[in-house]
C-alpha cells in the first residue's frame, strides 16, 4: 500500500510540537495517504479545513470522501488541516509560524482554496482562528488576488447569514459533483483575477457567492444520485485515537421519518440508497487496505436500509476474514432494530444506544418520533433478555409544548430501563443523555422559541436529582452552549459581528466544556447591539422573512408550516417510503430510481 513516510528531518519551526498536548494532532503522515502531486504549479490546490480538533475532524466521513475524490482528479490536489487547540494557537502566534497543512506542511495562505465544513454552529470562532493564524483576512471583502478563495459546505451553509462575511463561496447540498465543477472552472481560469473567478463560481448550481449575489439571489441545493456519487475505496487511518475510529460505508443518504426537530432529516432528502453489492465491494476494499477492525454502515437511520440483513449476511465472511466487527449508529426502538442488534455480538460489550427523544407519547407524537410506549418497553425487555448489560438513552428537553408531565416521563423511562435491566442482570447499567432543544433552519420547528438557559438548567438538574443509584448515569448538555448554538443556527448577518467580537474576546472551541466561556458572548452581544433572545426566545410568525429564506433546500416552507400545525395538534405524518407521498416538495427527484417506495 502506498503511504507517506513521516519526515524525521524536523524543521526548527516545528520544535514546539514537544511543548503542546497531543502533538499527534499536527504531524500528519497517516497510513493510507496519497502522495502530493508533482506539478504543483499547474494544478489547483485545496486544503480541507475542519474547524475542530483532529480527533473530531478525522471521524468525519465527508472528508474521507472529498480527500480521495480530489486526489482522483489530474488537475487538482488536496491536503488537510484541523483547528489547533488553544495551546498550539498560542505557540504558533508566539513563534510567528503560520498554520500549515498536515502533509505538505504548506501555509494555508498558499493554497488556491481553503474549504471549511460548517458541521456544528459552535465551531464558528475556530474558523476565525484558522484564518487569522494563516494571515488570511477574516472578511471576504478584505481579501485580494493573493489570498485563497474560502469555500464552505455542510448543514451550516444552508443557513449561511452568520458566516457570510467570512466565506467567499457557499457550496450547498451534495458536494461530490459540485466540488469537481468548482475546481475545474478555477483550473481553466487560474490566471483570472479574484473577482472574475467569483463571478464564474456564482454561476454554478448550488454555489452561493455573497459578494456577487447578495441576499436577493435564491440558491438551490444540489442533489445527486447515490448510485453515481463518488465513494472512496480506501481510508486514511488516524495516527492517534479519534472519536469514531473505524472504517465506514454510507449505505444511504437522507431520511423521511419526519422527526420535526431534525434538520438533517429535512435538508438531506430525498432518501437515496446505495446498492448492497456496491456496499460490500466498498467494505472489502477499505478493510483490505486500511487494517481497520471495525466497519460502520452509516446513514441517518441505518435500520431503514431495505437490504440491511442481506448486506450483513454478505459481509459475514468478509468480516471474519479481516477479524473486523460491524457497528451501527443508534437504533430505533422497534422489532427490526432488535433483530439486527441480536446479530451484532460485538456490540454486547459496548452496549446499545436508543433515542426515545421525549418522555410521553403525547410529546413523541408532537415531534413525529413514531415510537410508542409499548415499543420502548418491548425493546428494553428484548435487549436485556438477549444479554445486553449496557444501554444508553437519548432525550431532549425544552421541546415545543413540553409540560412537567413530559419531563416526568423521561424519568419514568429511565427508571423502567433500570428496573428491567436489573431483573435480568444485577450489573446492568443505564446512562441517559439529555440535550436542550435547539430550533434549526429548514425544519417544522424553525419558528419555535427555545427555552431560556435558566429553564433548561432547572429541567436538567431536576431530572438528574431523581437518580442516585450507581448503575444509573444522567447527564445533560450545558444550556449556555445550546443557547449560543441557537443564536448562530437562527441568526442573520448581524450575528457575524457577534461571532467576530466574541472571538476577539477569546472565544475558542465553544462546543467544549473546558474552553467555553459565556461571558465572551454576552459582552459581544452588548457591543454589537444584538438581543440574542429576540433570535432564540420568541415564536416567529409565518409571514416574517427568515434569514435563510433565500436558500431552497427542496422541502417547501409550506410543507414545514403544515408539519408545525400538525405537531401542535399531536398528529403523526407517516414515512413516505411506506405511506405515500406527503408533498414535501421533492417529488420530482424522489422517484428517480434511488428510492424504494412501498405501498
Amino acid at each position: 500500500m502506498e503511504n507517506l513516510s513521516l519526515d524525521l528531518e524536523w524543521n526548527k519551526d516545528w520544535d514546539y510540537l514537544t511543548k503542546v498536548k497531543r502533538p499527534s494532532r499536527y504531524i500528519g503522515g497517516e497510513w493510507g495517504l496519497l502522495p502530493p502531486k508533482d506539478d504543483e504549479e499547474n494544478i489547483i490546490s485545496l486544503c480541507l479545513a475542519y474547524p475542530d480538533v483532529y480527533e473530531v475532524g478525522m471521524s468525519y466521513l465527508g472528508y474521507q470522501i472529498l480527500y480521495f475524490l480530489v486526489k482522483s482528479l489530474d488537475f487538482a490536489d488536496v491536503d488537510r488541516i484541523y483547528a489547533p487547540w488553544p495551546d498550539m494557537e498560542e505557540m504558533l502566534a508566539k513563534e510567528g509560524v503560520p498554520l500549515r497543512s498536515l502533509e505538505m506542511k504548506k501555509p494555508l495562505r498558499n493554497f488556491d482554496l481553503l474549504g471549511f465544513t460548517l458541521q456544528y454552529e459552535l465551531n464558528a470562532t475556530n474558523i476565525l482562528t484558522m484564518l487569522n493564524l494563516s494571515s488570511i483576512p477574516l472578511r471576504s471583502a478584505d481579501r485580494g488576488d493573493e489570498d485563497p478563495i474560502v469555500i464552505a459546505g455542510g448543514p451550516g451553509a444552508l443557513a449561511p447569514m452568520p458566516y457570510t462575511p467570512f466565506i467567499d463561496v457557499f457550496c450547498m447540498g451534495d458536494c461530490e459533483e459540485l466540488l469537481v465543477e468548482l475546481l475545474s472552472i478555477l483550473y481553466e481560469h487560474r490566471s483570472f483575477a479574484r473577482e472574475e473567478k467569483l463571478k464564474l463560481l456564482s454561476k454554478i448550481d448550488g454555489c452561493h457567492v455573497p459578494l456577487m449575489a447578495g441576499r436577493s439571489g435564491r440558491v438551490k441545493r444540489r442533489i445527486i444520485s447515490l448510485k453515481e456519487a463518488y465513494a472512496p475505496e480506501r481510508f486514511m487511518v488516524p495516527s492517534d485515537k479519534i472519536v469514531h475510529d473505524r472504517a465506514s460505508v454510507e449505505v444511504f443518504r437522507g431520511c423521511t421519518r419526519g422527526c420535526r426537530f431534525c434538520q438533517a432529516g429535512m435538508i438531506y432528502r430525498p432518501v437515496r440508497y446505495r446498492d448492497p453489492e456496491r456496499v460490500c465491494e466498498l467494505a472489502n476494499k477499505i478493510l483490505s487496505q486500511s487494517g481497520y477492525e471495525e466497519l460502520g454502515l452509516t446513514s441517518l437511520s441505518t435500520c431503514d436500509y431495505p437490504w440491511l440483513e442481506e448486506t450483513m449476511d454478505r459481509l459475514g465472511p468478509l468480516l471474519f476474514e479481516y477479524r473486523a466487527a460491524l457497528s451501527l449508529p443508534s437504533l430505533r426502538m422497534d422489532p427490526k432494530a432488535i433483530d439486527v442488534a441480536l446479530k451484532l455480538e460485538e456490540m454486547k460489550r459496548r452496549g446499545l444506544t436508543f433515542a426515545p427523544e421525549a418522555g410521553s407519547q403525547r410529546l413523541r407524537n408532537v415531534i413525529n418520533k413514531g415510537v410508542t410506549e409499548k415499543d420502548i418497553e418491548n425493546t428494553l425487555k428484548a435487549v436485556f433478555e438477549a444479554g445486553w448489560s449496557k444501554v444508553k438513552l437519548y432525550f431532549m428537553m425544552g421541546l415545543p409544548t413540553e409540560t412537567e408531565k413530559d419531563l416526568r416521563g423521561i424519568v419514568d423511562i429511565i427508571g423502567m430501563a433500570r428496573f428491567l435491566g436489573r431483573s435480568y442482570n444485577k450489573r446492568t447499567s443505564v446512562s441517559a443523555s439529555i440535550a436542550g432543544f435547539v430550533p434549526k433552519a429548514h425544519t417544522p420547528f424553525q419558528w419555535e422559541a427555545q427555552n431560556r438557559m435558566e429553564e433548561l438548567m432547572d429541567k436538567g438538574l431536576w431530572i438528574k436529582r431523581q437518580f442516585r443509584q450507581k448503575n444509573v448515569s444522567v447527564s445533560f448538555h450545558e444550556p449556555a452552549q445550546s443557547f449560543i448554538e441557537a443564536v448562530i443556527a437562527k441568526g442573520d448577518e448581524k450575528v457575524a459581528d457577534v461571532i467576530e467580537r466574541a472571538w476577539k474576546y477569546g472565544a475558542r472551541f465553544d462546543g467544549w466544556g473546558e474552553t467555553f466561556d459565556l461571558s465572551f458572548w454576552l459582552k459581544a452581544f452588548d457591543d454589537c447591539g444584538v438581543d440574542p433572545y429576540h433570535i432564540t426566545a420568541r415564536q416567529i410568525p409565518y409571514e416574517e422573512r427568515l434569514p435563510w429564506d433565500h436558500v431552497d433546500v427542496g422541502v417547501t416552507k409550506e410543507f414545514l408550516w403544515s408539519e408545525r400545525e400538525k405537531a401542535l395538534k399531536g398528529e403523526i405524518t407517516g414515512d413516505c417510503r411506506w405511506s405515500g407521498c406527503n408533498g414535501c416538495g421533492l417529488r420530482d427527484v424522489c422517484f428517480s430510481g434511488d428510492v424504494r417506495h412501498e405501498s
